[in-house]
Parts: structure tokens; sequence; C-alpha cells
């Protein structure tokens, strides 16, 4: 009956992931538009560094110049809005992909398929990392052909580095709550504790250059292993990529482990 939990989770995903794409597709052309503006009022720029260290940190980097394409999306799509979309769908699908299942009450009739625990933790995880690296391409995708259309001209390498440091960022905090979700089932905590991290691992990675005890642990928040690099600069840092792609598998593997040994409310 369910030959295969991913196509399963993809086909019934399948009209959320339509809306996410358009609405970044949207998102993207908002900023699009603005940028002809932005890039005419140099003062926009000065601004920015004029404002406290600790402050204009949480939402720059230190090169981003929002005269330039580079910096303007650095500063206004990748430091914020761009993370905050795809660790939202990343969280909520790992989230529901156990703890969901058992809220309505069909973990039993997945389960009673010849299917084992570890391939419905894997395949569930697979769909999640399919959706979430589908989000990053559709934006980066945007980025290019609207960016296009009102001279945002972003090198492509540059913008597909950036969006697979993006999708991995997503990948890794939708792992944390897929274990969470198969270890306890409850979706709420599953989505909580990653979001409450993915908030404290923003603040310690923006802020580390400024607090002793914040630079200490800075290499340890996925979002240093995000955009500390700057990859829409600088390109892939593949030892960042090394990084969060050993996180998620630890990840996983607790997943895998904390669900075969768990009790299952159907």
């Amino acid at each position: 009956m369910l030959a295969s939990v991913l196509l399963k989770t993809l086909r019934d995903q399948g009209r959320l992931l339509v809306a996410w794409a358009v609405s970044l597709a949207l998102v993207v052309a908002m900023y699009a538009a603005v940028w002809p503006s932005v890039k005419s009022q140099p003062s926009i720029s000065a601004f920015i560094e004029q404002m406290p260290e600790a402050f204009s940190s949480l939402f720059a980097t230190s090169s981003a110049d929002l005269s330039t394409p580079t910096g303007y999306i650095q500063v206004e799509l990748l430091s914020f809005m761009g993370p905050i979309a795809v660790l939202i769908y990343a969280v909520s699908s790992g989230a529901g992909a156990i703890g969901g299942e058992e809220d309505r009450h069909t973990m039993d009739l997945l389960l009673a398929n010849p299917v084992g625990r570890g391939r419905v933790v894997v395949d569930k995880f697979l769909a999640m990392v399919a959706g979430t690296f589908l989000l990053a391409a559709v934006m980066g995708l945007s980025l290019l052909l609207e960016g296009n259309l009102v001279d945002l001209v972003l090198p492509a390498d540059k913008v597909a580095a950036a969006m697979l440091h993006l999708a991995l960022l997503g990948v890794v905090f939708g792992a944390l709550a897929l274990a969470l979700s198969a270890a306890t089932g409850r979706t709420g905590l599953s989505r909580g504790v990653p979001a409450v991290l993915a908030v404290l691992a923003y603040i310690v990675n923006a802020l580390a250059p400024m607090v002793d005890v914040f630079d200490r642990i800075q290499k340890v928040s996925p979002f240093f292993q995000y955009i500390a690099h700057d990859p829409l600069r600088n390109g892939t840092a593949w030892d960042s990529v090394l990084v969060s792609a050993v996180t998620i598998a630890v990840l996983v593997a607790l997943a895998v482990a904390g669900f075969r040994r768990r009790d299952v409310a159907g």
C-alpha cells in the first residue's frame, strides 16, 4: 500500500511546497522591486555604518554594502528573511514527520505496512531535505531571473553557494526537529526547541566579535557554518558544508535510534 514513505510524504506535501515556492518567489520579487530605489540612496549604507556595532551585526555582515547587489541581498534577504522562511519549513516538516503522524492517528497504519521504523525516519528525513533544497533552489533562481530584470545582477555560482549553505542550515534544524519528534512524538516540543536554539545560534554568531563567551563557541553555531564565510561573495566553504553534513548525520542517527526504542501511539 505504501511502497515508498518518501514518495507518499512528498505527495502529501505537494500543495504546501507549491505554496511555499510561490511565496518565496514573490518575496524575492519584492526585494528586487525595491533595489532600484535603494542603490540610488547611498545614505542608507552610511546609516547602517553609523549604527552601534551590536545592533548592526544582527542583520548585516561586516562587508555588507547596500549600494551593491551582493551587499543588498546579504542584508535584506540572506541575513534574516531567507533563513526564517527556510527554517520555518524545515523545522515544521521535521517536527511533523513522526509526531504529526501520531497526532493524526495514522502511524499504526503506516507501520502496519512492510516498512521498518528506520526506513520511516530516513524517508521522512529525505522528504524534508528535498523540500528544503527545493525552496532554496526556487529562491536562488528567483534571485537570478527576477534580479536581472532590475539590474540586480549576481554571479550564478555565488548564488548557488549561498543557497547550498542556506539549505544546509534549514536541514540541520529540521533534522533536530525530526530527532525530537521521533524520540518523543510531541510536535510542539519538536518545533519549539529548534526554534529557540536557532534564535540562540543566530545571536551567538552575530555577537561573537563583541562577546568573549560567544566568541569561544561561535564555530559550533550552525549560523556560523551558514554565513560567516560569506558564500554570496566567496563561494562555497566546503569545511562548513562538511561540519553541517556530519551534524545532520548524527541527528538522523539519533532520530532512528529514538524512534526504534519508543512505544508509538497510533
